[in-house]
């Protein structure tokens, strides 16, 4: 059978939520899964992607969507007991916070830099852009802070980083969160029922998720696209 693979931005709230629902609900599901960042590329990275024969299939958001996640986004969150903090991006490089996962990643640690990452976004209001808060999620999660800020300076990664982008190009991945299993394609937050669904998969009881659960490092405070 082939691994099942979930794409994620950490630029998404949808990614944020369907990050929070594989951890408590569907543990068994994100231990299964490969995990594959897909971010919007720079000048730099989108060159090394269309030189390997990809495309970022990126659509400008119009206005009416953008009001309609911020609505959709607050109303999802306050279902769920979560206090959210929406960020405010500064010219944004989004090659620094998902590099940095392919870092982490190598290090051991990705599910637990991608909990601190999506908790300084989206529980603390935090720029995962700048390198300061990349640094301190270093800290965080016990790796050198100074690596993880400066991975969108090394050549190498972003290099590595296009090959990924190419896989979710190839993949056929247009928005966060994706889910692949095979011919399987699962588009959204609405969809990881399906997805768990459809890899035999059962949810664990609300009851039972009252907290995050501990296997992906992730925040235990709190109870349990934009793509």
């Amino acid at each position: 059978m082939a691994e099942p693979r979930f794409y994620f931005s950490l630029r998404s709230p949808y990614s944020w939520l369907a990050f929070r629902e594989l951890s408590t609900r569907y543990s068994d599901v994100a231990e299964r899964l490969e995990w594959l960042p897909f971010w919007e590329p720079d000048r730099d990275t989108d060159a090394l992607l269309v030189e390997r024969g990809g495309r970022f299939p990126y659509v400008e958001m119009s206005r009416a969507k953008h009001l309609y996640v911020l609505q959709d986004v607050a109303r999802l969150a306050r279902e769920r007991g979560i206090a959210l903090r929406w960020p405010v991006d500064r010219a944004p490089v989004w090659e620094v916070p998902h590099l940095a996962y392919l870092v982490a990643r190598r290090h051991g640690v990705g599910p637990q830099y991608l909990a601190a990452a999506y908790r300084a976004r989206w529980e603390r209001g935090h720029d995962i852009c700048d390198r300061a808060t990349i640094r301190a999620i270093g800290a965080e999660i016990g790796i050198d802070g100074d690596e993880l800020a400066a991975t969108a300076d090394d050549p190498a990664l972003r290099r590595e980083g296009a090959d990924v982008l190419l896989r979710g190009c190839r993949d056929g991945v247009f928005g966060v969160p994706f889910f692949i299993q095979g011919r399987g394609r699962f588009w959204g937050l609405d969809r990881l029922a399906a997805f768990a669904d459809h890899l035999g998969a059962a949810p664990v009881p609300d009851w039972a998720t009252t907290t995050v659960g501990a296997d992906l490092g992730a925040d235990s405070d709190h109870a349990g696209g934009c793509g």
